[in-house]
This record gives structure tokens, sequence and C-alpha cells, in this order.
């Protein structure tokens, strides 16, 4: 399942899942990688979120630059597996639920079909990319660090089995400031931070850019972030009756 094929691929809450590179610069990866968990609000701060809920909205256009309309996202995610997606978009609306290894998606035409193949891949994908996971990438042996230049990390599959990038931190806050989806292609996704936000002591960026090339392909704006508000496993594999994504709490 390619980026094209599937446009809410682009809207994915900020993506830090990526590839190993050798270290150049003079720079230790994981020296570097301790910076910005530390500019982040701290190791100990991030790895105490038991569970976190974002909703964003985004304006959104395809790799011609056509517009197609505002794109409204809810995540929500429970440690340390359990995964749910709510989208509604004029040409993507879906509903996802992955527990680590199965799941659930509602289509955009309301059918409801178990995660396999390419939808299972996406919803892996999508898991291993989420934040709080590569935030913590230096306790997690599935991921290996690396830094090809200075201020940039990668942080990918031991065993390739997830898609990889690289990102760039700024030089004096060390936040990052910018993901290549792919370094390794000639155009690739390159998705940019700013207005970072502290909720509970942790940052996190409230508007995110994505571009192919030039052209833009998403504006999104966070609207909120909560963390540690007590969401249950069980809560996020209800399907909703009328299988519509549920994008506030009832």
């Amino acid at each position: 399942m390619d980026v094209p094929s599937r446009q809410h691929l682009l809207f994915s809450i900020v993506l830090f899942a990526f590839v190993s590179c050798s270290q150049s610069s003079g720079q230790d990866a994981l020296q570097l990688f301790h910076k910005m968990q530390t500019a982040l609000g701290g190791a100990e701060k991030i790895a105490s979120i038991r569970d976190f809920e974002q909703t964003v909205h985004a304006n959104a256009w395809d790799y011609s630059g056509n517009p197609m309309g505002v794109v409204r996202k809810r995540v929500r995610f429970v440690r340390p597996n359990y995964l749910r997606v709510d989208q509604m978009g004029r040409s993507d609306t879906y509903v996802l639920y992955f527990d680590g290894t199965s799941g659930w998606e509602i289509l955009p035409d309301g059918t409801v079909a178990e995660l396999k193949g390419g939808e299972l891949t996406f919803a892996r994908n999508y898991l291993n990319g989420l934040i709080l996971n590569t935030w913590l990438a230096d306790r997690d042996r599935r991921y290996v660090l690396g830094s090809p230049a200075r201020n940039v990390i990668t942080i990918g599959s031991k065993d390739n089995s997830f898609p990889a990038s690289e990102t760039t931190l700024d030089p004096v806050t060390f936040l990052p400031i910018e993901e290549n989806a792919d370094p390794n292609r000639p155009t690739s996704v390159v998705t940019k931070f700013g207005q970072w936000q502290t909720v509970n002591g942790v940052k996190f960026p409230s508007l995110i850019t994505k571009f192919h090339g030039s052209t833009k392909l998403a504006e999104i704006t966070v609207e909120k972030t909560t963390l540690n508000s007590g969401i249950k496993p069980a809560d996020l594999a209800i399907k909703p009756p009328d299988l519509k994504p549920v994008m506030s709490q009832p």
C-alpha cells in the first residue's frame, strides 16, 4: 500500500519511524537522541504517559496541488500497542482499531473488514511510527539509532519491518523541525513541525505541514492533546453502532 493509494496516510499524527544510518559529523546518535528527549520534556515523563488522545484538522491537497478539503482526525493510544484512529474527510473517511497483532477497519463505504495484507501493514507502520513509541526508541530493541549528519537523527527498525526516515533537530532547542519520510528517494514527503506546546510537561507540535517536493499536501492544526485520561483498551475496540467515525467523547 503506497502513499498515493491511501490519502489518510498523509495525516498520521507526527511519524518518527525510520532507518538505520552510519554516524558522522562527530556526533554520537544516542547522545543526540537524548538531547531531543530532554528538549521534549525528558524520557521519564514521556515513559509515564499511559494513554494519549489527540484531535486535529487539516487542509489537504493531492499530489497535483488540487484541494481535497478539510480532514478531521482523532487518534487514541493506550500502551503498549492499542491504537484507534477515527477520521472524516471528503475523500477518505475511515475508522481503524489495532491491538498490535490484529484489528479491524471501517472503510469509506461503511464496510467492516478485518485487518490483513496492506491494511495490516498500514496499522503496524502507524503504531511503530507513533511519536510516543519512537520518542523512547532507545528503550526498544526494535529500533536502531543513527546520525548521518550534524543534528540529524535516524531511528529505524533493525529488521527493516517498517518505513524509514530521518529527523532534523533545531541546533539551539534540539526539538524536531523537519522529517524526511524517505531520504533515499529523490522526492519524498517532508514534514515540518512548529508551534510547540507543553502538555503535562511534554512538548508536542501543534502545527504540522507536509510537502511532496514543492507541493503542499497538508497543513495540520492540533486542536487538543490529552494525556493519561484513563482510556481503556476495551473502549478503543468498540465499533460505532452507525459505523461512522467517533470524533469526540460521548
